[in-house]
């Protein structure tokens, strides 16, 4: 689906957003006419350090903002913008900062959705749709924190052996399925029925009191011993407390 189709679908028309180099801004209306937050990356743009500030700051503007609205992050990138120019600046100090700064709007009331429809990766991926509190997608997106050929060249493992890994460990796999299976993605929507009605879906229900996305990766499969070894964890700490 477009950008266009999915805000059709989800406010009807009602909305003001718009995309100014790759980035989304604007709001729109709730079925029921409560306002919503909307911003995030278009068109398979880079994540650069002028587009995590300009995001971040608009994000802290909505967590002072005293109202409870939702923040909507519609995502289609590519990977953070690999310069020169934005690494000597601290680009992944900027990165960091949009990731928590969408941490403290979830935490002052405002539920954080990503919605990822076209493709993202690495820390693009990482500061935008996993920094939110809900992560859908929609059938066709492609997420991954890295793709087999560059973590070949970091591991040093030949892309064979990796890619043969990546069958069976969905750690080691790009791609929506894999990230489903993992629990980094909750659940993809179905582009046949309402996406205002799977919008106010996810929003009906309460906000967890906790990241359970290890605990999901552990029913489905994807990550089996994450959420055991956090929980051994935890357990130690809190004997120890």
């Amino acid at each position: 689906m477009t950008l266009a189709e999915i805000l059709a679908g989800l406010f009807r028309g009602s909305h003001d957003v718009a995309v100014t180099d790759g980035l989304i801004l604007g709001t729109g209306r709730r079925t029921g006419g409560g306002l919503v937050h909307v911003l995030g990356i278009a068109e398979g743009a880079p994540l650069g350090i002028d587009g995590a500030l300009i995001l971040a700051g608009r994000v802290l503007a909505i967590a002072r903002s005293g109202d409870d609205a939702p923040i909507l992050m519609p995502i289609d990138s590519a990977s953070q913008r690999m310069s020169r120019r934005d690494e000597l600046l601290g680009l992944n100090e900027c990165l960091a900062h949009l990731a928590k700064a969408l941490m403290l709007a979830e935490a002052e009331g405002h539920r954080t959705l990503g919605l990822l429809y076209g493709r993202s990766a690495a820390g693009a991926f990482i500061a935008t749709a996993l920094a939110t509190g809900h992560l859908v997608a929609l059938p066709g997106a492609h997420p991954e924190v890295m793709d087999l050929p560059s973590m070949a060249r970091v591991t040093k493992l030949s892309l064979d052996v990796l890619t043969e890994k990546a069958r069976a460990t969905a750690v080691f796999a790009p791609g929506l399925d894999n990230l489903v299976r993992t629990g980094a993605i909750h659940e993809t929507w179905d582009p046949e029925k309402s996406l205002a009605e799977q919008w106010e879906t996810c929003l009906a229900a309460p906000p967890a009191s906790s990241d359970r996305r290890d605990r999901l990766g552990a029913e489905r499969g994807g990550r089996p011993c994450a959420a055991a070894i956090a929980e051994r964890v935890a357990a130690r700490i809190a004997d120890h407390a």
